[in-house]
């Protein structure tokens, strides 16, 4: 019997199948360099329970599934890639998701994500599979429900409800890996079924670990916010909890969303408002980083919201007015942005972390069209891994970055990341010679580098965050698949 508290399945029934051990969710095994990037600890949404394991569908081995399960119903918003050969996680995770809008029902339950095979240009096969795969995950939730069922002889204010419709109950899937190959079914079926979810720190580091395929390591956070005026059950002010996990090291572009991600929150918030945050966060978060300028086929940014937190004392989100969504969509972009920087941070190959801002622009898309246009280019970003301060590729991509421009109003200075003073390179459309080679070398030698153009045109700014592009790039893509 699968119960809150993490025991699994798989000890009773001595499944063959290896879970990930604690030490393996420390970061013990992952870059000396990248270790700062991974937490020792967070605070979780309350009603999420999670876990990570081996299931059988990477060739050589190490975690590959993941499970995150709502103890109650979830308001749920996604966006997904605009790649036209879509995954077919993708596809039934839109249909999901706008069946969950059209019925205005909290439907969804569980997220179940596989890491090492992508399910992506599989025809109708795949798409059965997906389907396969999530009732799996329903299945897993009506056992996870029994569970807690046997274990109370009352209903409580967070017990589900036993005569629940079970077709008011869904599962989205992600998957992500090799593209143009069948699923390991009866291997992440059995997984599903097995595996140990609670709700530790050492449970969600399980789960981030799961996502990885190229990554160097887990990307996990965690944050507690406060939100509204009215007093909690405890007397302090009512507080809302957020937890993402993300992945991606390559095939990174902006074109609605980036990569695989899920951010559960406890808040209570209405579909239309988590849509609207949503839309927003991504637009200045994972729609604002770049890699490689690839998009990938099964790219998916989910959240999803259970409004546990409302037995706390924290308000239910239900005006685009109020206060309380305006402190949600804000946080909710600062912790997305974050999340998505983990991504940049962990790029194949890469050596340095580069945020681009574009200020003074007429508009937000033609500041970020800017930035954009900066932070893909390849020249731009080869130099920086050569550590040359080439500041004419940087001017080069603006000009064809296709907005209207006054030359004569835009300066250029690249900042470290430690803090120390800028170094000016144009001013007013002119160069500042001759060039302080010194400084330059200064600041390039940093991992993190700032990159700012002003364009003199308007009072609109937008930001993306990039990495160099290194010969390690193109060693681990050549191959990916052996």
């Amino acid at each position: 019997m699968l119960r809150a508290s993490g025991v699994s399945l798989a000890k009773k029934a001595g499944s063959s199948i290896r879970q990930l051990s604690s030490k393996a969710a420390t970061a013990a095994s992952f870059p000396e360099a990248k270790k700062r990037f991974i937490p020792s600890s967070g605070t979780y949404p309350r009603g999420f329970f999670v876990g990570g394991m081996h299931c059988g569908v990477k060739k050589r081995g190490g975690p590959d599934l993941a499970v995150i399960l709502s103890d109650r119903g979830t308001t749920a918003s996604a966006v997904f890639t605009t790649n036209q050969f879509c995954a077919a996680p993708v596809q039934l995770d839109r249909e999901t998701i706008n069946k969950a809008r059209s019925a205005q029902k909290q439907i969804v339950r569980a997220v179940v994500v596989n890491s090492g095979c992508a399910n992506a240009v599989t025809g109708e096969q795949g798409l059965k599979d997906a389907r396969v795969m999530a009732e799996a995950g329903d299945k897993l939730v009506r056992k996870f429900d029994t569970g807690r069922r046997d274990a109370t002889t009352a209903k409580t204010t967070t017990a589900i409800d036993a005569d629940k419709d079970e077709s008011d109950l869904a599962t989205l899937v992600m998957s992500t890996g090799v593209i143009g190959q069948r699923l390991p079914l009866d291997n992440i079926c059995k997984g599903v079924g097995e595996i140990e979810l609670g709700e530790s720190h050492d449970m969600w580091m399980r789960a981030a670990v799961a996502h990885m395929t190229t990554d160097t390591f887990p990307k996990l956070l965690s944050r507690e916010i406060s939100i509204g005026d009215a007093e909690a059950a405890d007397g302090g002010k009512p507080v809302i909890r957020m937890a993402g996990i993300t992945k991606g090291a390559g095939m990174i572009h902006p074109n609605m969303a980036t990569l695989l991600g899920t951010v559960c929150t406890d808040a209570a918030i209405t579909q239309p408002l988590l849509d609207k945050a949503l839309a927003h966060a991504v637009a200045r978060s994972f729609n604002a980083i770049s890699i490689d300028g690839d998009m990938s086929t099964n790219d998916t940014i989910a959240v999803i919201a259970n409004a546990a937190a409302s037995d706390g004392g924290a308000p239910v989100i239900d005006s685009e007015g109020s206060a309380e969504y305006a402190v949600f969509r804000r946080e909710l972009t600062k912790f997305m942005a974050e999340l998505a920087s983990l991504v940049v941070r962990d790029g194949e190959g890469a050596t340095k972390f580069i945020t681009v801002e574009v200020e003074g622009a007429r508009s937000f898309d033609d500041a970020k069209r800017v930035a954009s246009t900066i932070a893909t280019s390849s020249l731009v970003k080869t130099a920086f891994y050569g550590k040359d301060a080439n500041w004419g590729r940087i001017l080069c991509a603006v000009g064809y970055a296709g907005i209207p421009l006054d030359t004569s109003k835009v300066s250029l200075a690249i900042y470290p990341g430690d803090g120390t003073a800028p170094l000016a390179l144009v001013s007013a459309g002119e160069p500042l010679l001759p060039l302080d080679e010194t400084r330059a070398s200064e600041i390039l030698d940093q991992e993190d580098v700032i990159v700012r153009v002003g364009l003199g045109l308007g009072s609109e700014s937008a930001r993306i965050y990039t990495c160099d592009l290194s010969h390690d790039y193109v060693s681990i893509n050549a191959d990916y698949r052996s």
